[in-house]
């Protein structure tokens, strides 16, 4: 049997790799493959790394203080930590313009999952309609998932929004400010789905709460965001090191696949890349699968149409989820000590309800817990020794929503190559135009957002809210979208390219709909979906 080769070792090439080598076949992965490194003093909370290593500013900021977003700055609230840098390096010869889009890459061992905060929402029917499948197709995926990496929350009244499904395990432990949000939510529960169409409830999250295969339980040492030195938030770099115990598997890293050659009747024979030193590598190819993410499956795609007849084309339906940030202060918080032994990222999850449901928004609440503190302290409107006094006072009443919506695909958001001169390298282009009517959709939202942390005892002043760039989301998708019939440039229900018969696509390429929701974990349900059916 000769092996399936994989591009990529994000979340859906390391699940459909490990369904593949259940199932008896071979497997080559081929990825670039930054590697993460080695937890520091895995035992330390947050408080007991700045107390114990030599020079916890080098680790928490970096030794060029390359984590820090200083005064005056533009853009983002935070820099990305010293720990995850490995997660967004690029290799030699990756070249982008974008215009109307920021977006972020990874070549890393893990892909851009390695630095996400472990939000697992299923899509629903309704969410699903335009894929040529539905909820009852995926569960199993879903399922499969939800065992492997470990899923903690709960079912209550979030599930009206996200299917409820077998191998969630107990939630993590709330904070203070997290359970006293949720608490205010009971009291005012009727109020609020009446009001501002609100619901919301537990976050489920790919953490662990107890042990499983080697990692976790979760020990709320504050340190997330650096990295879990314990393991318990689920990255895909676990499933690549699962994959490396069968035989039958080779994992091939340091190479930057370019793209594929095919012959006269358009079959894949050979993957082209370059390892880092710049030497060609070629690969033989029966059975290909590009997981790459969607913009460098896209890459690998129009490069390989390019070499074979010379053509530059251009790939409409580029999606991603626009995120709005809304920081708020919980009056019910002020001058409560803080308590920096916690789960750091959100616990909770806001959901509101649209007159059509593919249009559900949705919300991360996240309360502030340990995490740099000079974004805050440098955008109060005092001089620094009365910003400070005035954060340590509030710290434990601020919190964050990070509030989701959904996209879908059209003939001005694009994907293409550009090309200087016949010897230069393409250079991947990105096109984006918001939606029309988006602006007034995304106010309405916030105004209902903002009306419902009013009645949590919250305020969240409108000056700081924060629309983040296009792209910032990371969740890339519908270039090749999946249909149940199509032409060229479309994919079969079960991902297989229609221009090249030896060709699938396991990542967010195929959705020809974004909901409102990472979509990490419909990613990895896909991949064993497509992997257990179509092979």
């Amino acid at each position: 049997m000769k092996p399936v080769v994989i591009v990529g070792s994000g979340p859906s090439g390391v699940h459909f790799a490990l369904t593949l080598l259940r199932k008896g076949y071979r497997v080559v992965l081929v990825d670039v493959g930054y590697e993460r490194p080695r937890a520091v003093r895995p035992d330390d909370t947050f408080a007991g790394l700045k107390a114990n290593l030599d020079d916890p500013s080098a680790y928490l900021l970096g030794a060029d203080f390359d984590g820090i977003t200083f005064p005056g700055a533009k853009g983002e609230y935070y820099g990305v930590p010293p720990g995850k840098a490995y997660v967004f390096r690029e290799p030699p010869g990756f070249g982008v313009r974008t215009d109307g889009f920021a977006p972020l890459f990874s070549f890393a061992q893990g892909g851009l999952a390695e630095a996400w905060t472990g939000g697992s929402y299923p899509f629903n029917d309704a969410e699903l309609a335009d894929f040529p499948f539905g909820w009852n197709d995926i569960r199993h995926g879903y399922e499969e998932v939800a065992q492997r990496i470990g899923i903690c929350g709960e079912i209550d009244d979030l599930a009206r929004f996200m299917p409820a499904h077998e191998h969630i395990m107990a939630p993590l432990d709330l904070d203070l400010h997290s359970s006293r949000l949720l608490e205010r939510y009971g009291e005012v529960r009727d109020r609020l789905q009446r009001d501002s169409g609100c619901w919301v409830g537990r976050s489920r999250i790919a953490t662990l709460t107890r042990v499983q295969d080697g990692r976790g339980p979760c020990r709320y040492l504050g340190r997330c965001l650096w990295g879990c030195p314990t393991d318990a938030l689920y990255l895909p770099s676990h499933t690549l090191a699962e994959c490396r115990s069968f035989p039958g598997f080779a994992y091939v890293p340091g190479v930057f696949v370019t793209h594929f050659s095919v012959d006269a009747s358009r079959r894949i024979t050979k993957l082209h890349g370059a390892s880092e030193r710049g030497a060609p590598v070629d690969l033989p190819v029966d059975t290909l699968v590009l997981a790459a993410g969607a913009l460098n499956s896209a890459r690998i795609y129009l490069e390989s149409v390019y070499r074979a007849t010379g053509e530059i084309l251009r790939l409409p339906g580029l999606m991603d989820n626009q995120q709005v940030l809304v920081p708020f202060l919980n009056f019910d918080m002020i001058g409560v000590p803080y308590r920096p032994s916690s789960y750091q990222y959100h616990l909770l999850g806001m959901g509101l309800e649209m007159a059509d449901p593919r249009e559900y928004v949705h919300g991360q609440i996240t309360t502030l817990k340990t995490t740099m503190a000079h974004p805050i302290i440098q955008n109060l409107p005092f001089g620094l020794r009365t910003s400070r006094a005035v954060f340590r006072r509030l710290r434990s009443a601020l919190g964050l929503v990070n509030v989701n919506f959904h996209d879908t695909r059209r003939d001005d958001c694009m994907v293409t190559l550009e090309r200087a001169a016949a010897t230069d390298p393409c250079t991947l282009v990105l096109e984006y135009r918001a939606a029309p009517g988006e602006p007034a959709r995304v106010k309405d939202a916030l105004r209902r957002v903002r009306n419902a942390l009013s009645k949590l005892h919250c305020f969240a002043p409108p000056p700081m809210i924060h629309v983040r760039p296009k792209g910032a989301s990371v969740h890339y998708a519908g270039l090749i979208p999946m249909a149940a019939s199509g032409t060229d440039r479309t994919a079969t229900p079960d991902c297989r390219s229609r221009d090249f018969d030896n060709l699938f696509f396991a990542d967010g390429i195929t959705f020809p709909f974004l909901p409102a929701k990472n979509i990490t974990f419909t990613l990895m349900a896909n991949a064993v979906r497509v992997a257990t059916q179509a092979f």
